[in-house]
């Protein structure tokens, strides 16, 4: 099974990958935790994108595609994943198509969580306290939910138009929303 995990931040896309990743036996993949194994590891790609990084600039979606179609190569992933965090434009979505296309492994669903923004808000503030994250500041969230409606929200719709997006209620607890997306799956 390939699936995406979308929504906005605090929606619980990292618990529910992990979650579905156990039920499933396929990894789930974060963008972020891409970012931070090949930065660790000094790969390639990764000193590529510590360049940008170090100049305080945002990895470009060239580079992005690049680690993404890398990992979903890597073995465990041969008989599926779960992909969180990617895509979050419509360049990405292209980019996804291509590599999907270029490795012969069709995307199967894309599972949509949403919740109202004051869970949202809450489940961030309470992030924020509980890891000490500093990128879960008011003004910070603010600015990521307003870029997610703005960039990411509307790839729901070519998912939509493909067949392949499913929507579920992200405000539960985290084994209910689990147990709907798996029902929903079959």
């Amino acid at each position: 099974m390939r699936l995406l995990i979308m929504g906005p931040q605090g929606v619980g896309k990292g618990t529910q990958a992990a979650l579905l990743s156990t039920h499933y036996g396929i990894p789930a993949i974060s963008t972020g935790d891409i970012f931070r194994y090949n930065l660790k590891n000094h790969t390639p790609l990764g000193v590529k994108a510590q360049a940008y990084i170090d100049r305080g600039e945002l990895v470009p979606d060239d580079l992005t595609n690049s680690i993404v179609g890398d990992r979903l190569t890597q073995a465990d992933a041969v008989q599926g994943w779960i992909l969180d965090g990617y895509p979050r434009n419509a360049a990405q979505v292209d980019a996804l198509d291509a590599i999907l296309t270029e490795l012969g492994t069709p995307l199967d669903r894309v599972v949509a969580l949403h919740a109202d923004h004051d869970v949202l808000l809450a489940r961030m503030s309470r992030r924020a306290k509980l890891e000490g994250r500093s990128d879960d500041t008011p003004d910070a969230i603010a600015r990521r939910l307003d870029t997610y409606e703005r960039e990411t929200a509307p790839l729901l719709e070519v998912y939509r138009d493909r067949g392949q997006l499913l929507e579920v209620d992200g405000s539960g607890d985290a084994e209910s929303i689990s147990a709907s997306i798996i029902g929903i799956l079959g």
